[in-house]
């Protein structure tokens, strides 16, 4: 499994921005499709966006739309979150996915990262 580690998150109130960044570990990520997931405490992870390898295909979940925006440098092996407009309820851990066919399923993707914090006062 490719392994991937988050970076940027943190505290930031509302209406404020944050740029997550998910980078692989190596050559082993090849051409996968990346997602962004969050788990807030007590509730299920949900999908948040993916983007395929070309960036040709991107999913936004509906809260989200408009706010945040998911791109790609392969180059870099690194897949970024813009995120913009917070709301408290964006408050999660927020954890980036592999998989080699985009989709909004998070048992379809089968390498995670670790995850980061990100936490919206209001």
């Amino acid at each position: 499994q490719v392994q991937l580690v988050e970076s940027g998150g943190g505290l930031v109130q509302a209406g404020g921005s944050l740029r997550l960044s998910c980078a692989a570990s190596g050559p082993t990520f090849g051409r996968y499709a990346m997602g962004w997931f969050r788990q807030a405490p007590g509730k299920e992870r949900d999908f948040v966006a993916a983007i395929s390898w070309t960036s040709r295909t991107i999913y936004y979940e509906d809260s989200v739309k408009g706010r945040f925006t998911i791109s790609r440098d392969n180059a870099k092996n690194t897949v970024y979150l813009q995120m913009n407009s917070l709301k408290p309820e964006d408050t999660a851990v927020y954890y980036c996915a592999a998989t080699e066919v985009i989709t909004r399923k998070s048992a379809e993707f089968g390498s995670w990262g670790q995850g980061t914090q990100v936490t919206v006062s209001s």
